[in-house]
């Protein structure tokens, strides 16, 4: 005897609502400005740079990658990297304030974010020394450690010292030397030796290695982490 099979009724998929976009651009948004918040707090952060003091390795206008996640990881600033720190008290010349009062809150806001660029208090250097090493310039010559540096990358026509002798100085524990390829127009260290810290950058101020220039596309160079 054979038994017939009957299938219940099938119910039809109704295709899913699209949510207005009135509802949907301010999640997107939200979204965006997290995903923003996460990119600069752990990975990197873009800084602009404005002044010729590390030329040639850095131009005016460029944008740098800083690494941030380095700071995350371990990293601790060596000899020979350019670094992007806090202005540390003192080294930058105080800028006027610019726009009304809203205006520099969305501005802040943006920045804060990664949307726009930093503001002015930010300064971008190559590491000399670190915490227990001596530093000192004599006539054109950089030492570390009593043992002679060649620095490629000065700016052509500039010598390690630029008419600027001094030292030896023993840089701080936790503190960094710093000074800018362009040697001759470059206020670094070397002209806050009077500063509480002698001209050293404390460690904490250190934003983290610039890895990259970004943009323009014409100057894009990386200068790499080691990790270490």
């Amino acid at each position: 005897m054979s038994v017939a099979v009957t299938e219940g009724p099938t119910q039809e998929r109704r295709p899913r609502r699209r949510r207005p976009w009135y509802v949907e651009l301010p999640v997107m948004i939200v979204i965006g400005l997290l995903v923003a918040v996460l990119i600069k707090t752990c990975l990197f952060q873009m800084f602009s740079i404005p002044s010729g003091s590390m030329e040639n390795t850095l131009q005016v206008g460029d944008r740098v990658a800083v690494n941030k996640l380095a700071t995350l990881t371990g990293w601790k600033p060596e000899p020979g990297e350019p670094v992007v720190f806090k202005d540390p008290g003192g080294w930058l010349p105080p800028v006027p304030q610019s726009g009304n009062a809203f205006t520099r809150t969305v501005h802040s806001g943006l920045s804060a974010v990664g949307l726009l660029p930093p503001g002015d208090d930010y300064l971008v250097k190559r590491v000399i020394a670190v915490g227990g090493q001596t530093v000192a310039c004599q006539g054109s010559t950089l030492t570390v450690d009593g043992k002679t540096v060649a620095e490629p990358y000065l700016h052509p026509g500039d010598d390690s010292c630029s008419g600027i002798d001094f030292g030896p100085l023993t840089v701080p524990a936790n503190h960094v030397w710093v000074e800018g390829d362009h040697r001759s127009d470059s206020a670094d260290s070397r002209y806050h030796r009077d500063g509480p810290d002698g001209g050293s950058v404390p460690v904490a101020d250190l934003v983290g290695p610039a890895s990259a220039v970004l943009w323009p596309l014409d100057h894009f160079s990386w200068f790499g982490w080691s990790g270490r």
